[in-house]
């Protein structure tokens, strides 16, 4: 079976016509022989009114720092992944509110993957009219997942640029480390029948992110008594009232996970180094459990080493596995990658910590959507997702000449748990916390505000002396960071290297991820579920055993009207530290019950 897209010639408006050869039917005239072809005409029409754009508000600028090595030779293969349409979604929704609300007759009362399946997988006719057009199109080698909701399908370049009218893959380079990707700058478009099948196709338009960690300047300091030169597992552990003893048994399935989508790897000698340096006050483990997805063979990343190390300290002795950037080709989405093996694997870590994200104003709708929804799969299967909030403040950017703040995403969405980033008061001393001034906070401008924050949202901006012009930002929005830890001033060993005053919301994802996985253990021993999707506790708990951090403003847009402030920090919640950093006993205390 063969696919084209052939313009009639003679008319002035171009026209795109789908065919497919059902059949040959050899005719034989005396010596002549007459080959026919039976075209099943799909679509007979003008471009525009037949196709549709599945993601016209993607950006497709080149990022900063990439360059086009040119076209991609027409015989390449490309692996591409189908988004299909998903069904009840809706019931979803209320059943993740059922298992994550204490006070439902249903919390904790957590689905299995195939019970999400069940729920979630395309109609019959969504499949079926998905794959004929791949058959059609030469598609080989499509894989599906449990869930049954995306294919991901090998393609030469030249089918791929027929099957997606409009794009045009090339090749490009960038990042720190000068990875090479396929993609199209150029907007595809799918025959109009396929609007009620697909959300979007993956491994088009987003590029891989890149890492806002800074290493910053050494404060100075005269005099060195009672002083701390940096933060360590040691500090982190002082700071939130760790004792030796909380650590992991050993003797549960508890397990946690990091995952990264940077081309970076950790290396194992770095962890060693690292538990043999900082780990000798605590049982720990010095290898990771499993990692899933590649694990090169080049230098270490920092990002990556920070990850393992912190998640390993703060959630002490449990087993952690590590997924190293899941894109196995450079027309894959590494971030996409990973949502699928989520829904492909039963038996998962219960809580995960992500060092991701993108400008939400950069992401197209239909993306957007239907990861939230990809969120919400996991929440109903009780895994506990902790995004970082990002480290640019509030952000910033200029719509129709007027500045606005930019909000993240996955940040943004209301079924993952957003941890921002603080400072000690005295960055020597294990004193207090402020805000430090890079965590990111705000509103999203796509998604409403959750129920369960609305309260505390409602609170914080009529109670709040310092806040921004309200043209700055979505009031109604999905309100983020829900929680912090400190990011500023971390040691991290990479290369074999220990590296001082490393900083970002990079460093206290992993760290506030640790210690939710130390308050599964405990949920795990008394015969309790895993905290599963924690915003809906948190918010009803009113910060319960959390640290309220209520000094600092975090950075914004530099112009006369705000001068660099975003918001800030203040009693009880607030878009710059969340509900504040883990008091471990006390957090312990008010999550331990059932």
């Amino acid at each position: 079976m063969g696919s084209s897209f052939q313009a009639a010639r003679g008319v002035a408006v171009e026209h795109r016509v789908h065919v497919i050869c059902h059949m040959t039917v050899d005719l034989q005239k005396g010596k002549m022989r007459l080959r026919t072809c039976l075209l099943g005409l799909l679509a007979l029409c003008v471009a525009s009114k037949c196709s549709y754009s599945p993601e016209p508000d993607q950006q497709r600028t080149l990022p900063p720092g990439w360059v086009s090595l040119g076209r991609v030779d027409s015989e390449e293969e490309l692996s591409l992944t189908f988004a299909l349409r998903q069904q009840n979604v809706e019931r979803l929704s209320k059943l993740v509110q059922a298992v994550s609300d204490p006070g439902s007759p249903h919390y904790g009362k957590y689905l299995t993957l195939e019970d999400v399946a069940e729920l979630v997988r395309p109609s019959p006719l969504t499949f079926r009219t998905v794959q004929k057009w791949l058959s059609a199109a030469g598609a080989r080698n499509c894989h599906s997942v449990t869930t049954q909701d995306f294919l991901t399908c090998w393609l030469s370049v030249r089918q791929a640029e027929l099957l997606l009218s409009g794009a045009e893959f090339h090749r490009y380079v960038g990042g720190p480390t000068e990875i090479h990707v396929i993609r199209s700058l150029r907007p595809y478009q799918l025959p109009k029948a396929l609007a009620p099948h697909v959300d979007f196709v993956g491994g088009l338009h987003r590029f891989p992110p890149t890492s806002s960690l800074r290493q910053r300047p050494e404060p100075q300091v005269s005099g060195t008594v009672g002083l701390h030169l940096g933060v360590t597992p040691s500090v982190i552990r002082q700071r939130y009232n760790l004792t030796a003893q909380d650590v992991g048994s050993g003797t549960t399935n508890n397990s946690q996970a990091c995952a990264q989508f940077l081309e970076q790897y950790f290396h194992a000698s770095d962890l060693a180094e690292f538990m043999r340096l900082f780990g000798g006050n605590f049982a720990h483990q010095a290898s990771v459990a499993r990692v899933v997805g590649q694990q090169g063979r080049g230098r270490a990343g920092i990002e990556a080493s920070l990850d393992v190390e912190y998640l390993m300290s703060a959630g002490a002795n449990i087993s952690t596995w590590v997924y190293s950037s899941p894109g196995r080709h450079e027309s894959q989405e590494p971030f996409l990658q990973w949502l699928l093996l989520l829904s492909n694997e039963s038996a998962l870590p219960h809580v995960h910590t992500v060092s991701y994200g993108d400008d939400e104003d950069s992401l197209s709708s239909a993306y957007i959507q239907r990861v939230n929804t990809e969120f919400m799969k996991a929440a109903a299967r009780g895994l506990t997702l902790l995004f970082a909030s990002g480290d640019s403040g509030a952000g910033c950017w200029s719509v129709s000449r007027r500045h606005q703040f930019r909000p993240s995403f996955p940040a943004s969405s209301p079924y993952v748990t957003t941890v921002g980033g603080t400072s000690f008061q005295n960055p020597f001393r294990v004193t207090t916390e402020i805000v430090d001034y890079i965590s990111g906070g705000g509103f999203s401008n796509v998604f409403p505000q959750p129920s369960y924050q609305e309260e505390a949202v409602a609170q914080f901006l009529s109670s709040s002396p310092h806040l921004p012009p309200s043209s700055y930002f979505n009031a109604s929005g999905r309100a983020y960071p829900d929680v912090a830890a400190l990011s500023d001033g971390y040691w991290v060993v990479s290369n074999s290297v220990p590296i001082p005053w490393v900083s970002g919301t990079s460093a206290s994802t992993p760290v506030f991820g640790g210690i939710l996985s130390l308050i599964n253990e405990h949920r795990l021993l008394s015969g309790l579920p895993p905290l599963g999707f924690l915003n809906p506790r948190l918010y009803q708990q009113r910060g319960a055993g959390l640290f309220d951090v209520t000094r600092g403003c975090h950075e914004s847009c530099l112009n006369e009207e705000v001068q660099g402030q975003g918001f800030c920090s203040g009693p009880g919640w607030d878009p710059v530290t969340g509900w504040g950093t883990p008091n471990f006993p006390a957090l312990l205390k008010a999550l331990i019950k059932p």
